[in-house]
């Protein structure tokens, strides 16, 4: 099945990587792995690939990398529900989901992560900012 060991439930991760296009595949196969291994529900595996596959590219796209030119993935699991974060060096504007479009050729990215999570956030740091995720917990559909 996967090559990662069996990691105990509700033990962190964390990953630092590049600050670089490439980051995106690459931390979303090391999730996935991790979280094959550990036994989540697929659906939350799913969830969890196009959330941190969304919120890296976004670091990548609109903030600039942390002061070693990284960007941190961060992950746990406490009863099938999945936390991931993903810290960066910060940029211009404070993350927020874009108001729907039909044309924008982008924008769409935390719309996707607010449809997927049931809760979701922002932390702004000294020397950084989070955006924050919770995957496979009570469902929380929204009407706007």
């Amino acid at each position: 099945m996967s090559n990662v060991p069996a990691v105990p439930l509700g033990e962190k991760r964390t990953v630092r990587i590049q600050w670089a296009p490439s980051a995106a595949p690459r931390i979303r196969k090391e999730l996935v792995e991790d979280l094959l291994a550990r036994e989540v529900s697929p659906e939350v595996i799913d969830e969890a690939e196009i959330v941190v596959s969304e919120l890296v590219a976004n670091a990548i796209r609109h903030a600039k990398p942390l002061s070693d030119g990284a960007i941190r993935i961060h992950w746990k699991v406490k009863n099938n529900v999945v936390e991931v974060e993903v810290s960066d060096g910060g940029g211009p504007t404070v993350p927020r989901p874009a108001p729907p479009t039909m044309w924008a050729p982008g924008g769409r990215g935390l719309r996707i992560v607010r449809s997927l999570a049931h809760e979701w956030g922002v932390i702004e740091e000294a020397h950084g900012r989070t955006v924050w995720a919770s995957l496979g917990g009570p469902s929380r559909r929204r009407s706007h």
